[in-house]
């Protein structure tokens, strides 16, 4: 008995093991380093000149960032203090940028994690299952033919994701699922939604439409400003907190189905309810930022090598690596071919497609973690 209970508790990953350890402290502090030194970048370059020292001086300016009407302006839509030239082109034109970049980089970083743990599947992300095409065809059915509906983005993002998951779930479904054939469904369902996003485009009259429509499909934070961080802001913090408070759950559902229930927990409960808040962040993301291809698949792995498996570790390095990730691919997105703009999920594409063969070649049995 006491035998079997060593085993039982030594099994759960992480359990009595302390879990903030100086890997990981060094790692997110990396991690906000690098976000922090790509949005000084990204605040450099713009239509109107300023030097480096005026847009730095800005962004640290105490009589914006410690002014509450300003904030109340930013995140409420209130009306904007009097401020300086420099401090109103940096503060909201260009920021806005970086924290969009920042809010949809953590969410689908989270997402990705939360998929890979649920499906027990190394290549799992919310695109290759066909979330971001569900939820991207929503958006932009909302964008196209109902854009009176706009500020209610990520309600129909999240619609959208959520059909698109059920709906590859149900395709997989054969007295249960298998990590293969999630992927093969996800990758189904993602051709087909697809597909219905190239023909809503033929509904749009306007040239403009089609063209920011082209961009968001790609991914991009090409014009994003302060009413796309209020869109997408509650959405992902919640979906964070929850993701973090169940770090535990997600480090049981890697044991197996059958070694879960038997620790007490109601696996499929905890599958559906885990993979919603999974649906949640990646439709807020794209619901700004578009359908970033590949992201949520990446940045988890970047974590897991450098802290390890364990989830408690891994959400909180997905919360600091994805915005550190998206923040600085979009800086190169933008500085590559200046002065044109390169959508960023062309970016991420080229680094994360690769990266998906190199795991399917490295993986010696699909799915395993």
């Amino acid at each position: 008995m006491g035998e079997s209970q060593t085993t039982t508790s030594h099994s759960t990953p992480g359990r009595h093991q302390r879990w903030f350890t100086p890997t990981l402290a060094v790692f997110c502090f990396a991690c906000t380093a690098i976000t922090v030194l790509a949005g000084l970048v990204q605040v450099t370059f713009g239509t109107y000149t300023m030097t480096a020292l005026q847009a730095w001086s800005a962004v640290f300016d105490p009589r914006v960032v410690f002014n509450l009407n300003a904030w109340n302006a930013f995140l409420l839509g209130g009306e904007l203090p009097q401020m300086s030239t420099e401090s109103v082109v940096v503060w909201n034109i260009r920021l806005p940028r970086v924290f969009v970049g920042i809010i949809a980089g953590a969410a689908l970083a989270v997402s990705g994690a939360i998929f890979q743990a649920v499906t027990r599947n190394e290549l799992a992300s919310p695109f290759i299952l066909g979330v971001s095409s569900g939820a991207g065809f929503a958006v932009l059915l909302t964008l196209v033919v109902f854009s009176g509906l706009a500020p209610f983005l990520p309600f129909f993002a999240a619609i959208g994701g959520a059909a698109a998951f059920l709906l590859v779930y149900a395709i997989a479904w054969k007295g249960g699922t298998s990590p293969v054939r999630l992927v093969l469904a996800g990758v189904i369902v993602n051709m087909v939604f697809q597909s219905l996003q190239r023909a809503l485009m033929f509904f749009a009259n306007d040239l403009g439409v089609v063209q920011t429509a082209i961009a968001w499909t790609t991914g991009s934070l090409t014009g994003t400003g302060w009413e796309q961080v209020r869109i997408a802001l509650l959405p992902t913090a919640f979906a964070i907190v929850v993701a973090l408070a169940g770090a535990r759950q997600l480090n049981v559902l890697l044991l197996g189905e059958q070694t879960a229930q038997s620790l007490g927990m109601r696996v499929e409960r905890v599958r559906f309810f885990l993979s919603g808040i999974a649906i949640l962040a990646a439709s807020a993301a794209i619901s700004v930022a578009g359908i970033v291809g590949f992201f949520g698949l990446v940045v988890p792995h970047i974590v897991r090598n450098v802290v390890g498996s364990d989830y408690r570790q891994l959400m909180v390095g997905c919360v600091f690596a994805g915005p550190a990730l998206m923040v600085a691919a979009d800086v190169g997105a933008r500085l590559a071919l200046a002065p044109t703009q390169m959508p960023v999920g062309v970016v991420t594409g080229l680094i994360g497609g690769p990266y998906f063969l190199y795991l399917m070649r490295k993986q010696q049995s699909m799915g395993e973690l």
